[in-house]
């Protein structure tokens, strides 16, 4: 049930009502003002803390490299620890040009004329209407039953000014979400410079690595192509028999077969590389391609601590204004509980033409219009409920995300440095198989070995070398995933 009032008062009673109400508006806003919980993760010491697999005691004593991790802040633009110009040009052209960036731009300035419209409550609504006509009245119009009057000219013009009074700060809670909500947009449009930031990154590293494992499997093949010509002229001398030759060439054929899976990744890193960027395909530079040495930052990693990552990842700033946002919404919905008033000021002027502007031909009003749903307590009572129930959510979403950004931290810490140990595990191998294949190549040559010792040792150096640049991918793989987890990048 609905209730309108509007009746033009006294102007020394219409003052008295507008400083009342303007004096409740100032003192009263319903529902819960915004503080993080207390009890959020986000606020607990230990999300705070330094990270855990950034510690050196966390290092394994049997620890082939140096310690990977330096508490120094994560800089904006970490991409330029790598020191690489073409990677630099390629992340600014992906920033610049990518098209969920566009997306995310376009969904923020959508998201902000929503606050506008929603700030436009708190201000006065000006109308005004007007128009000529031609005709006339009816005589009973004029209390002259069966007069006709003549036909002229007519006009009506009018302006009318409301303003609504926001008694229990229903337009502050709704203007509080909205600019919440407009704040959420703006770590989201974040969120997507930190991903197209890594994602070029990655499929650049992706390309460089590709090439560099391209690179030791030509080798390989090239070693064992010359392992076959040795057994062909061996063979020819009588030397050795033709299942020398024969295990030789299936093994070269092997390695080359290792080549066009290895074209193809990289490729597809290029195509990526191209949408990232923003770029046609066949329009790519052509540049990149040429790369075989993965980017890899020098030095300790600088990753910071636990306060500096819930600062700094937009997805936690973005769950956490979300929460605002929800919070806001709850006053929204208590405030349906009470009555709504509005100042109401019009002026109006109609008549014949060639009266325009005669004073008998104004009118105007002035007085306040109060409307109040009745409250329907299942209804106003289940929206309350709604309200409440999504900031639950959000709060159960906020301490999700921050638990979310502090185990892929820590996972991408620990990944690293365990590859670090491995990749140094792997080139000392694969010295060792170098060594060893180089003697008994010459050994094989000289008739000190049969060929299928040599065979061992060049498959051995083969898969040392397949190992050892397959691990320098991942390592560039790693500290990409390392540095989206840290969140930097906007």
């Amino acid at each position: 049930m609905t209730v309108q009032l509007c009746r033009t008062v006294r102007p020394l009673g219409l003052c008295a009502l507008s400083a009342a109400a303007v004096l409740l508006a100032a003192c009263t806003t319903v529902g819960p003002d915004y503080r993080q919980p207390a009890d959020a993760i986000a606020g607990q010491p230990a999300a705070a803390a330094p990270f855990e697999g950034a510690q050196p005691s966390r290092r394994s004593p049997d620890a082939a490299s140096a310690q990977p991790y330096s508490q120094a802040p994560l800089p904006a633009h970490w991409w330029r620890l790598y020191s690489d110009p073409l990677l630099d040009r390629l992340v600014e052209q992906a920033l610049a040009h990518n098209t969920d960036l566009r997306q995310a731009v376009a969904n923020l300035e959508r998201v902000e004329a929503l606050e506008a419209e929603v700030d436009g409550a708190s201000k006065p609504t000006i109308g005004v209407n007007g128009g000529p006509s031609y005709g006339h009245v009816s005589g009973l119009s004029l209390l002259q039953p069966g007069y006709q009057p003549p036909s002229d000219f007519h006009y009506s013009a009018g302006v009318a000014v409301s303003y609504q009074l926001d008694l229990f700060g229903q337009i502050r809670r709704a203007s509080e979400a909205s600019h919440a909500s407009t704040e959420a947009a703006s770590a989201a449009l974040d969120l997507v410079r930190v991903s197209v930031a890594a994602g070029t990154a990655r499929a650049y590293a992706d390309v460089c690595s590709t090439g560099l494992r391209l690179r030791s499997a030509r080798k390989s093949a090239e070693l064992q192509q010359e392992a076959v010509d040795a057994s062909q002229r061996l063979q020819q001398a009588g030397r050795v028999g033709v299942i020398d030759v024969s295990r030789a060439r299936s093994q070269a054929q092997q390695l080359l077969a290792a080549l066009p899976p290895l074209q193809a990744q990289r490729e597809g890193a290029v195509y990526r590389l191209a949408t990232l960027t923003g770029t046609p395909p066949q329009a790519f530079s052509k540049e990149v391609t040429g790369c075989e040495a993965p980017p890899r930052v020098a030095g300790a990693v600088p990753v910071g601590d636990g306060a500096e990552l819930l600062r700094r990842r937009p997805d936690i700033r973005q769950a956490e204004r979300e929460l605002a946002a929800a919070t806001a919404r709850i006053g929204v919905a208590v405030a349906d509980r009470y009555p709504k008033i509005t100042l109401g000021l019009s002026a109006s002027s109609a008549g014949l033409a060639d009266g325009f502007a005669r004073r008998d031909t104004f009118a105007w009003s002035l007085g306040p219009l109060i409307s109040w749903t009745l409250p329907n307590t299942g209804v106003v009572d289940a929206r309350i409920a709604q309200a409440e129930a999504g900031t639950r959510m959000a709060a159960a979403k906020f301490d999700g995300t921050v638990l979310t950004a502090l185990r892929e931290t820590e996972t991408a810490l620990s990944a690293y440095a365990h590859e670090l140990d491995r990749n140094a595990a792997l080139q000392a191998s694969r010295d060792e198989a170098s060594t060893v294949a180089g003697q008994a190549r010459r050994m094989y040559q000289s008739g000190k070995v049969g060929y299928l010792d040599a065979l061992d040792a060049e498959r051995s150096l083969a898969s040392g070398e397949a190992a050892l640049a397959a691990s320098d991918a991942q390592l560039a793989d790693d500290q990409v995933t390392l540095f989206l987890a840290l969140g930097g990048g906007w």
